[in-house]
């Protein structure tokens, strides 16, 4: 993974665990030409203690909770905010995206139902018609999209001033934009790489949901075949949603 001195680099991507690594996103931002650094904490890499000389900040996912009592969850928060004092607009992945929810005045709670594979997602319905487009593209024809999900929280109480993007029947609140940033609770950084890291360390709650037959849960089986058949929508609508971020980047 590229790494590059923090002085006039384009983005910083804190990773949480190993095997969640930037994925798409990666992938995107060498395609544009930018430079990028990412720092794992559980692989002990230091995350910095300041933003400057970034123009962009994006955290990803991991198998923790945002509640989780670890010091590096809180030095994540302490940054999206310190991001947001500067102009410099977050993206949140899942996890990322919880963090953000809590780091802004939000709430992460347990969900009823988790959500893990490919999933679909829809346009809320009272969702500011010019933010939406702008963000996530409308969400595709009929406003809405098959994406990857795999979580059991979520962000329950969105932060004052946030506004509801996007929803699934068992999310309520899959998309929230709030100033310059836009938090996820879908995976739009997916790979199939990263969905096979996934299930060859699925812990013992995955496993325990696909025996109880959870309508919003997939096997391992279903979801390789669902993965041929929405990869190259969820990486579409993945450009368009990396591209609004880019926009807003701060200005060199």
């Amino acid at each position: 993974m590229p790494t590059h001195p923090a002085t006039n680099t384009d983005v910083l991507v804190l990773q949480h665990t190993l095997e969640d690594g930037p994925g798409y996103l990666g992938q995107w931002l060498d395609a544009h030409g930018h430079t990028w650094q990412v720092r794992c904490t559980e692989a002990g890499e230091a995350w910095p203690a300041s933003v400057d000389g970034f123009r962009a900040l994006a955290v990803l996912g991991g198998e923790w909770s945002a509640n989780d009592d670890r010091p590096s969850l809180r030095q994540a928060e302490a940054l999206i905010r310190q991001a947001d004092a500067r102009g410099i607009p977050v993206i949140g992945h899942c996890l990322g995206g919880q963090l953000m929810a809590r780091a802004f005045g939000g709430r992460v709670e347990r969900l009823p139902m988790p959500e893990v594979g490919w999933l679909p997602v829809r346009r809320e319905p009272g969702a500011d018609a010019a933010l939406l487009a702008d963000w996530l593209g409308g969400l595709g024809p009929g406003g809405s999209a098959t994406l990857y999900q795999w979580h059991y929280d979520s962000f329950t109480v969105l932060p004052p001033g946030a506004r509801l993007l996007a929803a699934s029947p068992a999310c309520g609140h899959q998309a929230f934009a709030i100033g310059p940033h836009l938090g996820m609770q879908f995976h739009i950084e997916i790979t199939p790489a990263k969905i096979e890291a996934w299930l060859a360390n699925a812990g013992s709650v995955y496993p325990q949901a696909v025996e109880q037959g959870l309508p919003t849960v997939q096997s391992p089986a279903a979801m390789r075949a669902l993965t041929a058949q929405h990869q190259a929508g969820s990486q579409a609508l993945a450009d368009v949603i990396y591209a609004a971020w880019r926009r807003r980047w701060k200005a060199v």
